[in-house]
């Protein structure tokens, strides 16, 4: 028996795994993404929001079992020189031919794995495979948005090269449990992509030109504080762990001027039009068909307030 989806997403913050966007974060990401699709499309996700929602971190849940999982969710831009995006082909037989797909996936193959899990979804929606279709919108979402995430594109991923460690949690989940309930989340309609590689490469690239200004600026920041003021202890579930403080994420969140929530709009709107995209290339099937189980009067209050509320740049919190 499946948990509320309230208590599944409670529980998910307050165990706050240091993954990627953070599970908060992809939650909430997946979920706004199903307001970005067409009529012909909304029916069919609507009807499967809290699925899409509850699996939007399935990926990395697949890390735990499956060894060659991790390589999918980042791509180590830097350690192919200055210019990586110049040096690096963007289809796979050309990249391996040249670096070697040892190499490939051993600093990540992010930007190849959104381009295969498109495909899996265009023939997923041509076979009318309902069970296809939702799995692989959830995890090509998933990949999606860490495509969106900056330290996904830097071996420095965890501030490890430069005594930052912690710096991924920091950016990906502590900055948006604290801060995201403020932001304008509002992206309008997803659009349709006509090139999904060129794309992904091009998510990868401004990732890689923000990663620069993550690791600075919290370098600056790291020294106005002492250890006392820069982390506190925190109750989560029963027990009490070390997190990043309230002042310190505050203050790093003020010098980057927006960034995660123009991360976050921005990963919102691609996931909708990559899904988008792939529907179209599959001939715009009919998937009112697919609908197993149409929402409950209830259901479709709910969710036509939240998508009121999103669509007026405002907050709703799940399960109210």
């Amino acid at each position: 028996m499946k948990r509320p989806l309230l208590l599944f997403l409670t529980a998910a913050i307050i165990t706050s795994v240091c993954t990627s966007w953070g599970f908060f974060a992809h939650y909430r990401i997946h979920r706004l993404a199903v307001f970005t699709l067409p009529k012909a499309m909304a029916g069919f996700y609507r009807a499967n929001i809290n699925y899409i929602t509850e699996h939007a971190v399935s990926a990395d849940k697949k890390r735990y079992i499956d060894s060659t999982e991790a390589p999918h969710h980042f791509f180590d831009a830097d350690h192919y020189g200055r210019q990586p995006f110049k040096a690096m082909p963007q289809h796979w037989i050309d990249a391996a031919a040249k670096y070697s797909s040892d190499t490939l996936n051993k600093y990540g193959t992010l930007p190849w794995v959104i381009t295969s899990n498109y495909y899996w979804l265009v023939k997923a929606f041509k076979r009318h495979d309902t069970t296809a279709i939702l799995t692989l919108s959830a995890n090509l979402g998933h990949y999606v948005s860490d495509a969106h995430t900056p330290l996904h594109l830097t071996q420095n991923y965890d501030g490890q090269l430069t005594g930052q460690n912690g710096i991924h949690s920091l950016w990906e989940s502590r900055l948006p449990e604290l801060f995201a309930n403020q932001y304008n989340l509002y992206v309008g309609k997803a659009r349709y992509i006509a090139n999904p590689q060129a794309e992904a490469f091009a998510i990868c690239r401004a990732s890689f030109k923000s990663a620069d200004s993550v690791l600075k600026f919290e370098k600056l920041l790291n020294k106005r504080f002492t250890d006392s003021t820069k982390y506190a202890m925190e109750q989560r579930g029963n027990r009490m762990v070390k997190a990043y403080s309230v002042a310190y994420s505050k203050a790093y969140h003020k010098m980057l001027a927006g960034m995660v929530q123009r991360k976050m709009r921005q990963s919102i709107l691609s996931v909708g039009s990559f899904w988008f995209s792939a529907w179209v290339d599959a001939g715009q099937p009919n998937l009112d068909k697919l609908i197993a189980s149409p929402p409950t009067s209830a259901q479709k209050q709910q969710i036509n307030k939240e998508e009121a509320l999103y669509r007026a740049g405002k907050v709703f919190i799940l399960g109210n």
